[in-house]
């Protein structure tokens, strides 16, 4: 069983230069070596679906997209700042057909970014772009097992793993789909990268 569902990534494309200073606001409720269970605070995302079924493209197309928007591509011509990570979840869209009683899926791929914390759902920018839609992310607490290293989806699985198994072994299930999370941009060296699993678990699993 796959646990690697979802991923979260910082990246660089050619001609653009950019790196997230910041993340959302956590506690850290429980350390355990390279494990921990953190409450977030809520926060909002810009998000956009991309409907292309390998990974990298669509990190690509999504990142292209909402970088726009955040460099003024929006109602308000604002350029907004970049935050840590970037995330792109493996999602399955449904789209409505005619007549009503049919429908068809469409593998692809959630991309977000993290707003910055002084923006709300109300005063964050409306984008320009249609596919690109603002969402508030509730309060949640979350499980996290941190590593560095090469992004191969061998060693995001190991570490899946790993955390699921954590879980378990703590009397905690997950409530959500396993995350990875890449801090870095490509360039920082593997060993000092900065990497996460995350799980969402339920508020009244507390450690």
């Amino acid at each position: 069983m796959k646990y690697f569902l979802s991923i979260s990534l910082l990246l660089l494309f050619a001609g653009t230069t950019c790196m997230a200073t910041k993340e959302p606001s956590y506690k850290v409720k429980k350390a355990d070596g390279d494990f921990e269970i953190r409450q977030y605070t809520s926060y909002c995302v810009a998000e956009t679906f991309v409907s292309l079924a390998d990974f990298d493209d669509a990190s690509s197309e999504g990142f292209r997209r909402l970088f726009r928007y955040i460099s003024g591509d929006n109602r308000s011509k604002a350029d907004i700042e970049m935050t840590a990570p970037v995330t792109a979840s493996r999602s399955e869209k449904i789209e409505m057909t005619a007549p009503v009683t049919s429908t068809k899926t469409v593998d692809g791929y959630l991309i977000a970014f993290v707003m910055p914390e002084q923006l709300s759902i109300t005063t964050t920018p409306i984008p320009s772009d249609s596919s690109i839609h603002i969402r508030e992310i509730p309060a949640r607490r979350v499980a996290v097992v941190r590593f560095s290293g090469r992004w191969t989806a061998t060693s995001m699985e190991e570490h899946g793993q790993e955390l699921m198994e954590w879980l378990s072994k703590n009397g905690l299930k997950p409530a959500g789909t396993p995350v990875v999370a890449r801090y870095d941009p490509p360039f920082m060296p593997w060993f000092l990268r900065r990497n996460e699993i995350q799980i969402e678990i339920e508020p009244s699993q507390e450690p």
